[in-house]
Protein backbone atom coordinates (compact mmCIF):
# COMPACT_ATOMS: atom_id res chain seq x y z
CA UNK A 1 0.00 0.00 0.00
CA UNK A 2 1.38 3.41 -0.82
CA UNK A 3 0.76 6.59 1.07
CA UNK A 4 1.60 10.20 0.30
CA UNK A 5 3.40 11.72 3.28
CA UNK A 6 3.72 15.51 3.38
CA UNK A 7 5.26 17.99 5.74
CA UNK A 8 2.15 19.99 6.39
CA UNK A 9 -1.20 18.33 6.46
CA UNK A 10 -3.39 20.20 8.97
CA UNK A 11 -5.73 17.99 10.87
CA UNK A 12 -3.93 14.83 9.81
CA UNK A 13 -2.86 13.87 13.34
CA UNK A 14 -4.73 14.17 16.63
CA UNK A 15 -2.94 16.39 19.13
CA UNK A 16 -2.01 14.79 22.44
CA UNK A 17 -3.41 16.90 25.32
CA UNK A 18 -0.10 16.83 27.25
CA UNK A 19 2.19 17.24 24.24
CA UNK A 20 3.94 20.41 25.45
CA UNK A 21 4.65 18.91 28.87
CA UNK A 22 5.95 15.83 27.13
CA UNK A 23 8.17 18.02 24.96
CA UNK A 24 9.61 19.60 28.11
CA UNK A 25 10.53 16.15 29.48
CA UNK A 26 12.07 15.09 26.19
CA UNK A 27 14.01 18.35 25.90
CA UNK A 28 15.40 17.83 29.41
CA UNK A 29 16.72 14.44 28.32
CA UNK A 30 18.05 15.97 25.11
CA UNK A 31 19.87 18.71 27.00
CA UNK A 32 21.57 16.03 29.10
CA UNK A 33 22.77 14.09 26.06
CA UNK A 34 24.13 17.22 24.37
CA UNK A 35 25.56 18.56 27.64
CA UNK A 36 27.67 15.42 27.96
CA UNK A 37 29.20 15.89 24.51
CA UNK A 38 31.68 18.60 25.52
CA UNK A 39 31.21 19.08 29.28
CA UNK A 40 34.37 17.07 29.76
CA UNK A 41 36.53 19.43 27.67
CA UNK A 42 37.06 21.98 30.45
CA UNK A 43 38.03 19.14 32.80
CA UNK A 44 40.75 17.73 30.52
CA UNK A 45 43.62 19.54 32.28
CA UNK A 46 42.42 18.16 35.64
CA UNK A 47 41.95 14.66 34.22
CA UNK A 48 45.40 14.83 32.63
CA UNK A 49 46.92 15.74 35.97
CA UNK A 50 45.01 13.26 38.13
CA UNK A 51 45.05 10.23 35.82
CA UNK A 52 48.33 10.85 34.05
CA UNK A 53 46.93 10.83 30.51
CA UNK A 54 48.39 11.86 27.18
CA UNK A 55 46.80 13.94 24.41
CA UNK A 56 45.58 10.86 22.51
CA UNK A 57 43.81 9.53 25.60
CA UNK A 58 42.28 12.94 26.26
CA UNK A 59 40.89 12.98 22.74
CA UNK A 60 39.35 9.59 23.33
CA UNK A 61 37.75 10.79 26.57
CA UNK A 62 35.87 13.30 24.38
CA UNK A 63 35.47 11.26 21.21
CA UNK A 64 34.39 7.96 22.83
CA UNK A 65 31.02 9.49 23.67
CA UNK A 66 30.39 10.67 20.11
CA UNK A 67 31.55 7.33 18.69
CA UNK A 68 29.29 5.31 20.98
CA UNK A 69 26.49 7.81 20.39
CA UNK A 70 26.61 7.70 16.58
CA UNK A 71 27.31 4.01 15.85
CA UNK A 72 24.13 2.42 17.34
CA UNK A 73 21.69 5.22 16.47
CA UNK A 74 20.03 3.41 13.56
CA UNK A 75 19.95 0.25 15.63
CA UNK A 76 18.27 2.11 18.48
CA UNK A 77 15.83 3.90 16.16
CA UNK A 78 14.81 0.61 14.54
CA UNK A 79 14.23 -1.02 17.93
CA UNK A 80 12.17 1.98 19.03
CA UNK A 81 9.87 1.59 16.03
CA UNK A 82 9.51 -2.12 16.68
CA UNK A 83 9.34 -2.45 20.47
CA UNK A 84 8.19 0.96 21.66
CA UNK A 85 9.58 4.47 21.62
CA UNK A 86 8.94 5.24 25.30
CA UNK A 87 10.48 1.90 26.28
CA UNK A 88 13.68 2.69 24.38
CA UNK A 89 13.67 6.24 25.75
CA UNK A 90 13.56 4.93 29.34
CA UNK A 91 16.20 2.30 28.60
CA UNK A 92 18.52 5.00 27.26
CA UNK A 93 18.00 7.14 30.35
CA UNK A 94 18.84 4.20 32.64
CA UNK A 95 22.03 3.36 30.71
CA UNK A 96 23.09 7.01 30.71
CA UNK A 97 22.55 7.16 34.47
CA UNK A 98 24.73 4.09 35.08
CA UNK A 99 27.45 5.38 32.77
CA UNK A 100 27.48 8.75 34.54
CA UNK A 101 27.94 7.14 37.95
CA UNK A 102 30.79 4.96 36.67
CA UNK A 103 32.48 7.95 35.04
CA UNK A 104 32.32 10.00 38.24
CA UNK A 105 34.03 7.21 40.19
CA UNK A 106 36.63 6.28 37.57
CA UNK A 107 40.14 5.82 38.90
CA UNK A 108 41.79 5.23 35.53
CA UNK A 109 41.54 6.77 32.10
CA UNK A 110 40.61 3.38 30.62
CA UNK A 111 37.57 3.10 32.91
CA UNK A 112 36.66 6.73 32.19
CA UNK A 113 36.72 6.10 28.43
CA UNK A 114 34.64 2.92 28.89
CA UNK A 115 32.06 4.81 30.95
CA UNK A 116 31.87 7.49 28.26
CA UNK A 117 31.09 4.71 25.79
CA UNK A 118 28.27 3.52 28.06
CA UNK A 119 26.92 7.07 28.30
CA UNK A 120 27.00 7.37 24.52
CA UNK A 121 25.03 4.14 24.09
CA UNK A 122 22.37 5.49 26.47
CA UNK A 123 22.20 8.74 24.49
CA UNK A 124 21.82 6.75 21.27
CA UNK A 125 18.56 5.28 22.57
CA UNK A 126 17.30 8.63 23.89
CA UNK A 127 17.76 10.93 20.92
CA UNK A 128 15.86 9.17 18.09
CA UNK A 129 13.09 8.20 20.50
CA UNK A 130 12.44 11.85 21.39
CA UNK A 131 12.27 13.03 17.79
CA UNK A 132 10.07 10.10 16.78
CA UNK A 133 7.71 10.79 19.69
CA UNK A 134 7.37 14.41 18.58
CA UNK A 135 6.24 13.16 15.18
CA UNK A 136 3.52 11.05 16.81
CA UNK A 137 2.12 13.37 19.51
CA UNK A 138 2.14 16.73 17.70
CA UNK A 139 -0.23 17.60 14.85
CA UNK A 140 1.45 18.52 11.58
CA UNK A 141 0.72 22.25 11.96
CA UNK A 142 2.62 22.37 15.30
CA UNK A 143 5.41 19.98 14.43
CA UNK A 144 7.84 22.50 12.92
CA UNK A 145 7.60 24.67 16.04
CA UNK A 146 8.14 21.66 18.31
CA UNK A 147 11.15 20.53 16.27
CA UNK A 148 12.57 24.06 16.42
CA UNK A 149 12.39 23.93 20.22
CA UNK A 150 13.86 20.41 20.15
CA UNK A 151 16.85 21.58 18.09
CA UNK A 152 17.37 24.69 20.22
CA UNK A 153 17.38 22.75 23.49
CA UNK A 154 19.62 20.04 22.10
CA UNK A 155 22.03 22.57 20.69
CA UNK A 156 22.15 24.70 23.83
CA UNK A 157 23.39 21.72 25.80
CA UNK A 158 26.58 21.53 23.73
CA UNK A 159 27.96 25.00 24.61
CA UNK A 160 26.45 24.84 28.11
CA UNK A 161 28.53 21.74 28.81
CA UNK A 162 31.78 23.67 29.25
CA UNK A 163 29.92 26.34 31.26
CA UNK A 164 28.40 23.86 33.71
CA UNK A 165 31.69 22.00 33.84
CA UNK A 166 33.58 25.19 34.61
CA UNK A 167 31.20 26.11 37.46
CA UNK A 168 31.50 22.65 39.02
CA UNK A 169 35.29 22.57 38.68
CA UNK A 170 35.55 25.80 40.65
CA UNK A 171 34.36 23.93 43.76
CA UNK A 172 34.60 20.19 43.12
CA UNK A 173 36.79 17.57 41.47
CA UNK A 174 36.25 16.59 37.85
CA UNK A 175 33.97 13.67 38.81
CA UNK A 176 31.25 16.19 39.65
CA UNK A 177 30.70 16.96 35.95
CA UNK A 178 29.20 13.49 35.58
CA UNK A 179 27.27 13.43 38.85
CA UNK A 180 25.27 16.46 37.67
CA UNK A 181 23.47 14.06 35.33
CA UNK A 182 21.96 12.03 38.17
CA UNK A 183 19.15 14.36 39.32
CA UNK A 184 18.41 15.48 35.76
CA UNK A 185 18.09 11.91 34.47
CA UNK A 186 15.95 10.97 37.48
CA UNK A 187 13.59 13.86 36.73
CA UNK A 188 13.35 12.82 33.07
CA UNK A 189 12.53 9.22 34.04
CA UNK A 190 9.77 10.33 36.41
CA UNK A 191 8.36 12.75 33.85
CA UNK A 192 8.32 10.18 31.06
CA UNK A 193 6.60 7.58 33.24
CA UNK A 194 3.92 10.12 34.17
CA UNK A 195 3.31 11.77 30.80
CA UNK A 196 4.63 9.96 27.75
CA UNK A 197 2.47 7.26 26.09
CA UNK A 198 3.90 4.22 24.37
CA UNK A 199 3.95 4.24 20.57
CA UNK A 200 5.30 1.62 18.18
CA UNK A 201 4.78 0.23 14.70
CA UNK A 202 1.58 -1.83 14.40
CA UNK A 203 2.78 -4.33 11.78
CA UNK A 204 4.14 -7.75 12.69
CA UNK A 205 7.04 -7.76 10.25
CA UNK A 206 10.13 -9.60 11.50
CA UNK A 207 13.02 -7.61 12.94
CA UNK A 208 15.63 -6.69 10.33
CA UNK A 209 18.58 -8.24 12.17
CA UNK A 210 20.99 -7.98 9.24
CA UNK A 211 20.13 -4.32 8.71
CA UNK A 212 20.49 -3.58 12.41
CA UNK A 213 23.90 -5.27 12.53
CA UNK A 214 25.24 -3.49 9.46
CA UNK A 215 23.88 -0.16 10.73
CA UNK A 216 26.04 -0.49 13.85
CA UNK A 217 29.24 -1.97 12.43
CA UNK A 218 29.53 0.43 9.47
CA UNK A 219 29.47 3.75 11.36
CA UNK A 220 31.49 2.20 14.21
CA UNK A 221 34.37 1.20 11.95
CA UNK A 222 34.27 4.41 9.91
CA UNK A 223 34.17 6.82 12.85
CA UNK A 224 36.85 4.86 14.73
CA UNK A 225 39.13 5.04 11.72
CA UNK A 226 38.58 8.77 11.30
CA UNK A 227 39.20 9.49 14.99
CA UNK A 228 42.41 7.46 15.06
CA UNK A 229 43.74 8.53 11.65
CA UNK A 230 45.33 11.83 12.74
CA UNK A 231 47.26 9.94 15.44
CA UNK A 232 48.27 6.74 13.61
CA UNK A 233 48.46 8.26 10.14
CA UNK A 234 46.00 8.04 7.27
CA UNK A 235 48.15 5.39 5.53
CA UNK A 236 48.28 3.13 8.59
CA UNK A 237 46.97 -0.34 7.60
CA UNK A 238 44.50 -0.46 10.49
CA UNK A 239 43.11 2.97 9.58
CA UNK A 240 42.77 2.04 5.92
CA UNK A 241 40.99 -1.22 6.82
CA UNK A 242 38.63 0.50 9.28
CA UNK A 243 37.68 3.38 6.95
CA UNK A 244 37.28 1.28 3.81
CA UNK A 245 35.61 -1.50 5.77
CA UNK A 246 33.22 0.98 7.39
CA UNK A 247 32.30 2.46 4.01
CA UNK A 248 31.79 -1.03 2.58
CA UNK A 249 29.51 -1.99 5.46
CA UNK A 250 27.47 1.20 5.03
CA UNK A 251 27.10 0.50 1.30
CA UNK A 252 26.17 -3.06 2.23
CA UNK A 253 23.53 -1.73 4.60
CA UNK A 254 21.99 0.45 1.89
CA UNK A 255 22.04 -2.45 -0.58
CA UNK A 256 20.44 -4.76 1.97
CA UNK A 257 17.72 -2.26 2.79
CA UNK A 258 16.86 -2.05 -0.91
CA UNK A 259 16.46 -5.83 -1.19
CA UNK A 260 14.97 -6.96 2.12
CA UNK A 261 11.15 -7.18 2.23
CA UNK A 262 11.07 -5.57 5.68
CA UNK A 263 13.62 -2.69 5.68
CA UNK A 264 14.35 -0.46 8.65
CA UNK A 265 13.96 2.51 6.30
CA UNK A 266 12.35 2.40 2.86
CA UNK A 267 14.74 2.70 -0.08
CA UNK A 268 12.58 5.48 -1.54
CA UNK A 269 13.43 7.66 1.42
CA UNK A 270 17.14 7.74 0.58
CA UNK A 271 16.34 8.83 -2.98
CA UNK A 272 14.28 11.77 -1.74
CA UNK A 273 16.26 15.00 -1.94
CA UNK A 274 14.27 16.45 0.97
CA UNK A 275 15.76 13.66 3.06
CA UNK A 276 19.32 13.54 1.73
CA UNK A 277 19.92 17.27 1.28
CA UNK A 278 19.21 18.22 4.91
CA UNK A 279 21.54 15.43 6.08
CA UNK A 280 24.38 17.29 4.37
CA UNK A 281 23.43 20.48 6.24
CA UNK A 282 23.37 18.73 9.61
CA UNK A 283 26.71 16.97 9.09
CA UNK A 284 28.54 20.07 7.85
CA UNK A 285 27.11 22.36 10.55
CA UNK A 286 28.04 20.10 13.44
CA UNK A 287 31.42 19.24 11.93
CA UNK A 288 32.35 22.87 12.32
CA UNK A 289 30.57 23.43 15.65
CA UNK A 290 31.90 20.40 17.54
CA UNK A 291 35.40 20.75 16.13
CA UNK A 292 35.42 24.49 16.78
CA UNK A 293 34.22 24.13 20.37
CA UNK A 294 36.75 21.41 21.14
CA UNK A 295 39.50 23.59 19.71
CA UNK A 296 38.45 26.85 21.38
CA UNK A 297 37.84 25.45 24.87
CA UNK A 298 41.32 23.94 24.91
CA UNK A 299 42.96 27.06 23.46
CA UNK A 300 41.34 29.32 26.04
CA UNK A 301 42.81 27.21 28.84
CA UNK A 302 46.09 25.86 27.51
CA UNK A 303 47.24 28.88 25.48
CA UNK A 304 45.52 31.90 27.05
CA UNK A 305 45.62 30.53 30.59
CA UNK A 306 41.92 30.97 31.42
CA UNK A 307 40.40 28.95 34.24
CA UNK A 308 37.63 26.41 33.49
CA UNK A 309 34.84 28.78 34.55
CA UNK A 310 36.09 31.76 32.55
CA UNK A 311 36.65 29.56 29.50
CA UNK A 312 33.20 28.05 29.88
CA UNK A 313 31.50 31.47 30.06
CA UNK A 314 32.57 32.17 26.49
CA UNK A 315 30.28 29.37 25.35
CA UNK A 316 27.22 31.47 26.29
CA UNK A 317 27.59 33.21 22.95
CA UNK A 318 26.34 30.08 21.22
CA UNK A 319 22.97 30.57 22.89
CA UNK A 320 22.18 32.69 19.85
CA UNK A 321 20.73 29.42 18.56
CA UNK A 322 17.79 29.87 20.97
CA UNK A 323 16.88 33.15 19.27
CA UNK A 324 17.13 31.85 15.72
CA UNK A 325 15.83 28.25 15.87
CA UNK A 326 12.15 29.09 16.62
CA UNK A 327 11.92 31.41 13.59
CA UNK A 328 13.55 28.97 11.21
CA UNK A 329 10.20 27.58 9.91
CA UNK A 330 9.02 31.11 9.06
CA UNK A 331 12.24 31.77 7.18
CA UNK A 332 11.71 28.58 5.17
CA UNK A 333 8.26 29.82 4.14
CA UNK A 334 9.74 33.09 2.88
CA UNK A 335 13.11 32.02 1.46
CA UNK A 336 12.73 28.32 0.69
CA UNK A 337 14.22 25.21 2.27
CA UNK A 338 17.43 25.19 0.23
CA UNK A 339 18.29 28.79 1.04
CA UNK A 340 17.75 28.47 4.79
CA UNK A 341 19.47 25.11 5.19
CA UNK A 342 22.50 26.27 3.22
CA UNK A 343 22.76 29.43 5.32
CA UNK A 344 23.41 27.24 8.37
CA UNK A 345 26.85 25.95 7.31
CA UNK A 346 27.67 29.35 5.77
CA UNK A 347 27.28 31.03 9.18
CA UNK A 348 29.33 28.31 10.87
CA UNK A 349 32.03 28.84 8.23
CA UNK A 350 31.96 32.57 8.96
CA UNK A 351 32.53 31.91 12.64
CA UNK A 352 35.46 29.61 11.96
CA UNK A 353 36.89 32.02 9.39
CA UNK A 354 37.01 34.71 12.06
CA UNK A 355 39.28 32.42 14.09
CA UNK A 356 41.31 31.38 11.05
CA UNK A 357 42.20 34.84 9.77
CA UNK A 358 42.43 36.76 13.00
CA UNK A 359 43.70 34.25 15.55
CA UNK A 360 42.18 34.18 19.03
CA UNK A 361 43.47 37.45 20.45
CA UNK A 362 40.71 38.25 22.88
CA UNK A 363 37.34 37.40 24.32
CA UNK A 364 35.30 39.57 21.93
CA UNK A 365 36.56 37.73 18.87
CA UNK A 366 35.78 34.36 20.43
CA UNK A 367 32.31 35.51 21.47
CA UNK A 368 31.45 36.78 17.98
CA UNK A 369 32.77 33.60 16.40
CA UNK A 370 30.73 31.34 18.68
CA UNK A 371 27.62 33.50 18.22
CA UNK A 372 27.89 33.05 14.44
CA UNK A 373 28.13 29.28 14.95
CA UNK A 374 25.03 29.36 17.15
CA UNK A 375 23.14 31.28 14.46
CA UNK A 376 24.29 28.67 11.95
CA UNK A 377 22.79 25.87 14.03
CA UNK A 378 19.55 27.79 14.46
CA UNK A 379 19.20 28.41 10.73
CA UNK A 380 20.24 25.03 9.41
CA UNK A 381 19.24 22.35 11.91
CA UNK A 382 15.50 22.90 12.63
CA UNK A 383 14.50 23.19 8.95
CA UNK A 384 16.67 20.19 8.09
CA UNK A 385 15.24 17.97 10.81
CA UNK A 386 11.69 19.01 9.94
CA UNK A 387 12.25 18.08 6.29
CA UNK A 388 13.83 14.73 7.20
CA UNK A 389 10.92 13.79 9.45
CA UNK A 390 8.42 14.84 6.79
CA UNK A 391 10.16 12.57 4.28
CA UNK A 392 10.02 9.57 6.62
CA UNK A 393 7.08 7.12 6.59
CA UNK A 394 4.93 7.11 9.71
CA UNK A 395 5.92 3.58 10.73
CA UNK A 396 9.66 4.27 10.40
CA UNK A 397 10.04 7.53 12.30
CA UNK A 398 12.50 6.01 14.79
CA UNK A 399 14.84 4.94 12.01
CA UNK A 400 14.34 8.21 10.12
CA UNK A 401 15.14 10.35 13.13
CA UNK A 402 18.12 8.12 13.86
CA UNK A 403 19.58 8.90 10.43
CA UNK A 404 19.38 12.62 11.24
CA UNK A 405 21.08 11.94 14.56
CA UNK A 406 23.79 9.89 12.83
CA UNK A 407 24.55 12.85 10.57
CA UNK A 408 24.82 15.12 13.61
CA UNK A 409 27.03 12.80 15.66
CA UNK A 410 29.13 11.63 12.72
CA UNK A 411 29.74 15.22 11.64
CA UNK A 412 30.63 16.17 15.21
CA UNK A 413 32.99 13.22 15.73
CA UNK A 414 34.68 13.95 12.41
CA UNK A 415 35.05 17.61 13.36
CA UNK A 416 36.60 16.79 16.73
CA UNK A 417 38.98 14.29 15.11
CA UNK A 418 40.19 16.43 12.22
CA UNK A 419 40.00 19.97 13.62
CA UNK A 420 41.15 18.94 17.10
CA UNK A 421 44.07 16.86 15.87
CA UNK A 422 45.17 19.51 13.36
CA UNK A 423 45.17 22.08 16.16
CA UNK A 424 47.46 20.08 18.42
CA UNK A 425 51.06 21.26 18.42
CA UNK A 426 53.53 18.45 17.76
CA UNK A 427 55.99 20.10 20.09
CA UNK A 428 54.13 20.16 23.38
CA UNK A 429 50.62 18.84 22.65
CA UNK A 430 49.00 22.23 23.22
CA UNK A 431 46.90 24.34 20.88
CA UNK A 432 49.02 27.28 19.77
CA UNK A 433 47.73 28.28 16.34
CA UNK A 434 44.08 28.06 15.32
CA UNK A 435 44.49 29.36 11.76
CA UNK A 436 44.93 26.09 9.87
CA UNK A 437 42.36 23.96 11.74
CA UNK A 438 39.75 26.75 11.71
CA UNK A 439 40.30 27.28 7.98
CA UNK A 440 39.87 23.54 7.39
CA UNK A 441 36.59 23.57 9.31
CA UNK A 442 35.34 26.64 7.45
CA UNK A 443 36.18 25.06 4.09
CA UNK A 444 34.29 21.88 4.95
CA UNK A 445 31.24 23.88 6.04
CA UNK A 446 31.25 25.90 2.81
CA UNK A 447 31.47 22.72 0.75
CA UNK A 448 28.45 21.45 2.66
CA UNK A 449 26.53 24.64 1.91
CA UNK A 450 27.36 24.32 -1.79
CA UNK A 451 26.23 20.69 -1.86
CA UNK A 452 22.93 21.59 -0.20
CA UNK A 453 22.21 24.32 -2.74
CA UNK A 454 22.85 21.86 -5.57
CA UNK A 455 20.39 19.35 -4.07
CA UNK A 456 17.59 21.53 -2.68
CA UNK A 457 15.63 24.34 -4.36
CA UNK A 458 16.02 27.81 -2.94
CA UNK A 459 12.38 28.76 -3.18
CA UNK A 460 9.10 27.02 -3.80
CA UNK A 461 7.40 24.08 -2.07
CA UNK A 462 9.02 22.73 1.08
CA UNK A 463 6.89 19.60 1.25
CA UNK A 464 8.49 16.19 0.85
CA UNK A 465 6.47 13.50 -0.87
CA UNK A 466 7.37 9.90 -0.09
CA UNK A 467 5.96 6.64 -1.30
CA UNK A 468 5.56 4.34 1.65
CA UNK A 469 4.85 0.68 1.27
Amino acid sequence: MSESNTLAAPGRDAAHPHRWKMLAVMCLALVITSLDTLIVTVALPSIERDLGTGLQQLQWVVAAYSLAFSAPLLFAGGLADKFGRRRCFLFGLAVLLIGSLVAALSGSVELLIASRVLMGIGAAFIMPSTLSLIRHVFPAEERAKAIGIWVAMGSVGVPFGPIVGGILLERFTWGAIFLVNVPLVAAAIIGSLALIPETKTDDRAPLDLMGLTLSVLGPLALVYGIIEAPVRGWANPLIVVMILGGLALIVGFLAWERRTPHPMLSAEVFRNRYFGGPLITIASVFFGVFGGLFMVTQHLQFTLGYGPFKAGLHMLAMCAVVLVAPISPKLVEKLGLGTVTSLGPVMVAAGLAMLAFGGVSGSLQVLVSLALMGIGIGLGAPASVDSIMAATPDDQTGAGSAVADVALQFGGALGIAIIGSTAASAADGRFVDLSLPALAGASFALLGALAVRLVLPGRGATLAVVTDE
